[in-house]
């Protein structure tokens, strides 16, 4: 920092556009990976209601008592545990394209800020 400091206003107008221009791709990245988790977890939840709902159909249809209850129990806290995970996935996936959108709003405005002072990068 110090030295961008001394470098003058271009050389931090500079630096701050490679951080941006850095980050923006990292960003992307995450947001696609964490949209492919809560995929994921949809398709886990939906198996879960469907094992759960199969287990119930077992017992029902058992001749001999066999007591699954504890088991459909088990996959319905599963079950609440991957919603709820899905649910945070969700708010941190809004706060990334927040984020995209924040950083992609300043590339352009320090972009403008380049070009209104008359940098000649070449």
């Amino acid at each position: 920092a110090k030295m961008a400091a001394g470098s003058g206003p271009g050389a931090r107008e500079l630096f701050a556009e490679g951080l941006l221009q850095f980050l923006r791709p990292a960003v992307r990245q995450l947001d696609r990976h964490v949209h492919s988790v809560r995929e994921s977890q949809v398709e886990l939840r939906e198996h879960i209601d469907s094992l759960a709902t199969e287990l119930c159909r077992i017992n029902e249809d058992q001749k001999v008592a066999l007591d699954l209850d504890p088991y459909v129990k088990k996959l319905l806290n599963a079950r609440r545990r991957v919603v709820l995970v899905n649910n945070i996935l969700q708010n941190a996936q809004e706060r990334l394209r927040r984020l995209n959108h924040s950083v992609a709003k300043e590339t352009v405005r320090r972009r403008a800020m380049l070009e209104a002072g008359g940098y000649q990068g070449k």
